[in-house]
């Protein structure tokens, strides 16, 4: 979000972004960055391991934002747009209000299909769970004038959008500014891997990302000396990880704590092959944002994840790398093992290169925004 606004800024308008920010010693606080006025409301930090107690906070974040803006001087003031991302699907209140007093067009980026990805994982049941959730989902939605969705698959789930008037779905790809390369408190030469060939996994590391089979995969190729996985993210299944390494004593793969954002282009820039993992479960369709900063750094990709989806024929159309849908180890091992060894790996970096400059625009989204907010319905 923060490249969207830059861009935002950068075609001559005026975004504010509003961030809930848990490291406030006051309650709020606005400044500026890139060129971009950013309005920081302390919120709690939302523990991604512990489900009660994040579902609680989720439930509250809207109004906890609502109560700290009303005593800034930006409370009163009039949008002309209001752009907005879920996850989560907590901010209907907050949209709500700010779209009430202002009068205008809202744009809902959609990244994730929920709560149906949860159905999909058998997470929760179609009880009451469920039905509470997708009531505030339809909230958000209602709220929308536009809704993109980040695949062309994805538009399955709205076809029946014209019953809450003129709301509009269409495709939004995702974006990634270009970075420069200013390093990375990472440096692979310093670990015990060492002088290997770097499969890494940049992200989050939830029940939705099924990382255990890259897990077995580095298991299975602990005889190669010359193959290494480096995972680098937060999330729910992370301690759980950690301990699993410890119990079949790899020392192959190693995990680290989330990093700046923009040491990313450095961490890849030391590393061969980027993952994406994705449950086989799902239904819905999923461009993460790990892929886009693979791509624009030049890495084929691995990934798995399910059937005939939006990315893996993207992966496999662009010649990018190699794409696995089943639980086969074996299989799975000899599809890394491939793209190691694949004398076309240098066409697949500029593959990968050529496919972010032409497809994950940061200029692009923000015309395709601009133009939904703007135009006539």
């Amino acid at each position: 979000m923060h490249h969207l606004a830059k861009e935002f800024a950068a075609q001559g308008f005026d975004p504010l972004v509003i961030t809930p920010d848990e490291n406030l010693a006051e309650a709020w606080s606005l400044d500026k960055s890139d060129g971009v006025d950013i309005l920081r409301l302390r919120i709690p930090y939302i523990d991604d391991s512990n489900y009660i107690g994040r579902a609680v906070s989720e439930l509250l974040l809207s109004f906890r934002m609502i109560r700290i803006l009303r005593r800034t001087p930006l409370w009163r003031y009039r949008w002309d747009a209001i752009v907005w991302y879920s996850p989560t699907i907590f901010f209907g209140p907050l949209i709500s209000l700010l779209k009430r007093q202002s009068n205008c067009r809202t744009y809902l980026i959609l990244r994730d299909i929920f709560p149906e990805w949860m159905i999909d994982l058998r997470l929760i049941n179609k009880g009451f769970r469920y039905f509470i959730l997708k009531l505030v989902a339809k909230y958000q939605y209602y709220l929308a004038d536009t809704i993109g969705v980040q695949s062309p698959s994805n538009l399955r789930y709205f076809p029946a959008r014209k019953r809450f008037g003129s709301i509009h779905v269409e495709v939004l790809q995702n974006w990634l500014e270009e970075l420069s390369d200013v390093g990375s408190s990472i440096q692979v030469e310093s670990t015990p891997i060492r002088g290997r060939k770097i499969f890494v996994y940049i992200g989050n590391m939830g029940v939705a990302q099924s990382i255990d089979i890259f897990i077995d995969l580095a298991d299975s190729l602990r005889h190669r000396d010359d193959i290494g996985f480096l995972f680098v993210g937060r999330g729910s299944e992370l301690p759980r990880l950690r301990n699993l390494i410890l119990q079949k004593q790899l020392n192959n793969i190693l995990f680290f704590d989330e990093i700046d954002p923009s040491e990313i282009p450095g961490l890849l820039s030391q590393c061969d092959v980027g993952i994406v993992a994705l449950d086989t479960r799902h239904k819905s369709h999923n461009i993460p944002g790990k892929f886009l900063s693979y791509v624009q750094a030049g890495l084929p990709v691995l990934a798995r994840t399910k059937a005939d989806s939006d990315l893996g024929n993207l992966i496999i159309s662009e010649g990018i790398g190699r794409v696995y849908v089943g639980d086969d180890i074996c299989e799975l091992r000899q599809l890394a093992e491939q793209i190691i060894a694949d004398t076309g790996l240098v066409s697949m970096s500029v593959a990968a290169q050529d496919l972010s400059k032409k497809m994950f625009v940061t200029s692009v989204a923000v015309s395709q925004i601009v133009a939904a907010v703007t135009e006539d319905r």
